[in-house]
């Protein structure tokens, strides 16, 4: 069994390519899942001697299966959102507190104690649905902030604009993790210029508006709400971990998250920086489901580690899905 610490505790690029190959040594043999689709492409942990190698699930497969490392009894099951009728991605989490500390850590890393914010959250089309991932991370950093002023929003924009505009006055530092189409809305019928505020955009116009580049997107936030820069956090259903930009749309991971480039026409070829393609992810805080996933985003990673997304594949099927129907 892994130790859950020696995944928080990762402090450079060896010690990292160390866990997530007893990593996947662990999840190739408690995983039946991710098993099966290894032995399909004949991948063993024997020969498998660096992450490249390491094969990653086309993320689909949360939509079909019991994506499960652990056999112990399940906590919680996270559903991402979809169109009506559409099949959503389930993650199932056998251990909360491990995606609590992974969320508590990595934004304590990029932005310092939870406490010094007023935490405010206009996440409309996630609150009206049961199983967000994003939700529950959220309403922990609220009450973690322990402050009486921070809250979830849904309609009630004039209340959340004269708040941002009294606690800004004051001095006081304030998250305001949104929505993109809510964030939208808000700056449509309120002007505001904010001078101690993060503003943070999760993606997704959850087919409320139509799609936007990031450079039009975020143009548009600092002119509504009269700020530098803004912030955006990366994260889905199917990862117990987010990356997180401060600006520019370019992203960092905390120590136990990777990016990966892998080539479109060759899923199982792994790009040179700065080339793009499609963005596989390693998220050791999945230690009881899946750890190694193949997204459909593009993006490219650069010589640092940071990366940016850059859109998604047009097609709805990564290849590679379809050598494997269980």
């Amino acid at each position: 069994m892994i130790d859950n610490n020696n995944i928080f505790n990762i402090n450079n690029n060896s010690e990292f390519e160390s866990v997530a190959l007893d990593v996947f040594k662990f999840q190739f043999e408690n995983n039946s899942v991710y098993r099966s689709f290894c032995d399909l492409l004949y991948k063993h942990p024997s020969n498998i001697t660096r992450i490249e190698d390491i094969p990653f699930l086309p993320i689909q497969f949360f939509k079909s299966h019991e994506v499960l490392s652990s056999s112990k009894k399940i906590e919680k099951i996270f559903n991402s959102s979809g169109t009506t009728g559409s099949i959503t991605s389930k993650h199932y989490v056998t251990n909360t507190s491990v995606y609590e500390n992974s969320f508590r850590k990595g934004f304590k890393h990029f932005y310092g104690d939870i406490k010094d914010y007023v935490v405010l959250a206009l996440l409309p089309s996630y609150l009206e649905r049961g199983g967000s991932s994003l939700i529950y991370m959220v309403d922990d950093m609220i009450k973690k902030s322990n402050h009486p002023e921070s809250g979830f929003y849904l309609n009630n924009l004039s209340e959340l604009n004269t708040k941002l505009n009294r606690l800004d006055s004051g001095g006081q530092k304030i998250l305001l993790i949104g929505v993109s189409f809510a964030l939208l809305d808000l700056i449509e019928t309120h002007k505001l210029n904010l001078n101690n505020a993060i503003i943070m955009e999760t993606g997704g116009m959850k087919g409320k508006r139509k799609e936007m580049i990031r450079e039009e997107l975020h143009n548009a936030l600092k002119t509504g709400f009269g700020v530098k820069k803004i912030h955006s956090e990366y994260g889905m259903t199917e990862l117990l971990s987010q990356a997180y930009s401060t600006g520019n749309g370019i992203f960092k991971c905390p120590s136990w998250m990777k990016i990966l480039i892998r080539n479109t026409e060759d899923a199982f070829a792994i790009e040179p920086h700065g080339k793009t393609g499609g963005i596989n992810i390693i998220d050791l805080a999945n230690i009881n489901s899946c750890s190694f996933i193949a997204t459909q985003d593009l993006g490219k990673v650069y010589e640092d580690g940071t990366f940016e997304v850059l859109g998604r594949f047009d097609h709805s099927d990564i290849r590679g899905c379809n050598l494997m129907a269980l």
